[in-house]
């Protein structure tokens, strides 16, 4: 009976120690980690889950403790109170080094949102840890409740290593690849990546040990196995941003039948476009934009394409949001004839990655292109199920010179 009085009160002074103790954790230290703004460590050491979690091992070491203290209790009870307050300590020492872990991401996180450019995460490696720490504490505490020595757990661990390996297969490649992703600085929080084959297409939100979990334009959330990452191909748009320029390649597909040369009248009417002013010469020609001097196209070889491509070459280096350092290219080329006409195609980059604004200069620029194609005689290819159709829905009974023949129809009649 006097043990049992004793065992009473020394669960009540422990649960007595237990609320003392984290009072004074919560309510003094704070206080103190207000004080060390600047200090780092202390902010993470004095973070609130810590000291929350610290102060439930206090009940557990107290029984551990004052145990041997209880007159007339017997050795085996004695042992097996002390096995498991022992074993709730280690619970709780591991509760609280996985708090301190959390709360080093914590701060990471929100050193790393202070900063211009996004950086590397860490929690894979915080995850990683914790479930090391757990699983240590699993074989201290079994080891402690069946009062053997941890060693001998460990030993038959290693016969079971084929089991494990199996258990912890895609633990063990999700990490190998997570090294690998921020040793080689292949992914970050915020990259915008491409990985059709799983249907992701946005921005990293998220990269932890097994998954990274990516927000596309949808807002939909496609969450990636990390290993995949490593075992198949993705495309990272992070260079793109860092450049400062984006990327405009798009082609204008030029009716055929509306390519003809020049006369001199036309010669004459082009010459005075500003953006030509600086390539036009009545005795030598046309000088493409991007040729050096001397290699003028012959006056009475010159086709309105070419003097469409010259322009729109010429119209592109006096924008001002297109980029013209080396590294960006910037050209204009007429591309291979296909059954929906000849391609014209843009190469050059905006000096904005911004997604709205890329898409208004983009939209600028080939709406003025097409603007400009009639004044040089062109016009967009649109298909047609018959050729000069829509000249008759515009109310033309007769079809342009040449075209009866071409279709097979004589003139003025079926």
């Amino acid at each position: 009976m006097q043990a049992l009085a004793a065992l009473c009160a020394l669960v009540l002074l422990a649960r007595s120690a237990g609320f003392v103790v984290q009072w004074l954790l919560l309510r003094v230290l704070p206080r103190m980690r207000s004080t060390l703004v600047e200090m780092e460590w202390a902010q993470v050491l004095l973070h609130d889950s810590v000291l929350q979690r610290l102060a439930k091992a206090v009940p557990s070491l107290v029984m551990q403790s004052g145990v041997q203290a209880i007159p007339q209790l017997q050795p085996q009870w004695a042992t097996l109170i002390l096995n498991l307050a022992i074993a709730c300590t280690i619970y709780h020492v591991a509760r609280v080094i996985s708090a301190l872990l959390n709360a080093m991401n914590e701060a990471h996180e929100l050193k790393e949102e202070r900063k211009a450019t996004q950086a590397h995460s860490i929690k894979s490696y915080v995850q990683l840890g914790k479930l090391l720490v757990f699983l240590i504490a699993i074989v201290l505490i079994v080891a402690t409740l069946v009062d053997r020595s941890p060693l001998l757990l460990l030993s038959g661990l290693g016969a079971a290593s084929a089991v494990l390996m199996l258990i912890f297969k895609d633990t063990i490649m999700s990490f190998v690849a997570g090294v690998q992703l921020g040793s080689n600085d292949m992914l970050r929080v915020g990259d915008w990546i491409e990985m059709p084959q799983v249907g992701a297409d946005g921005f990293v939100i998220d990269i932890a040990l097994h998954t990274v979990k990516v927000q596309n334009w949808d807002k939909t959330i496609t969450t990636i196995p990390t290993w995949r990452l490593m075992s198949d191909s993705y495309k990272n748009w992070r260079g793109m941003f860092e450049s400062g320029g984006r990327r405009i390649r798009r082609s204008l597909h030029i009716d055929a039948h509306t390519i003809r040369l020049l006369t001199a009248e036309q010669r004459q009417k082009l010459s005075l476009l500003e953006p030509l002013k600086d390539y036009w010469s009545s005795d030598g020609g046309l000088r493409m934009a991007d040729a050096p001097a001397g290699s003028e196209m012959a006056a009475q070889h010159l086709s309105n394409l070419a003097a469409f491509k010259a322009y729109a070459y010429a119209y592109l280096l006096r924008h001002p949001h297109i980029h013209k350092t080396p590294n960006m290219f910037l050209l204009v080329r007429t591309m291979e004839p296909s059954p929906m006409g000849v391609p014209l195609e843009l190469f050059c980059y905006t000096s904005t990655t911004v997604w709205v604004e890329y898409e208004a200069i983009q939209g600028a620029i080939f709406d003025h292109l097409i603007g400009m194609l009639p004044l040089f005689g062109l016009s967009l290819y649109q298909r047609s199920s018959d050729h000069g159709q829509h000249l008759r829905l515009a109310g033309s009974e007769r079809w342009p010179e040449g075209q009866d023949e071409m279709c097979g129809r004589r003139p003025g009649g079926a």
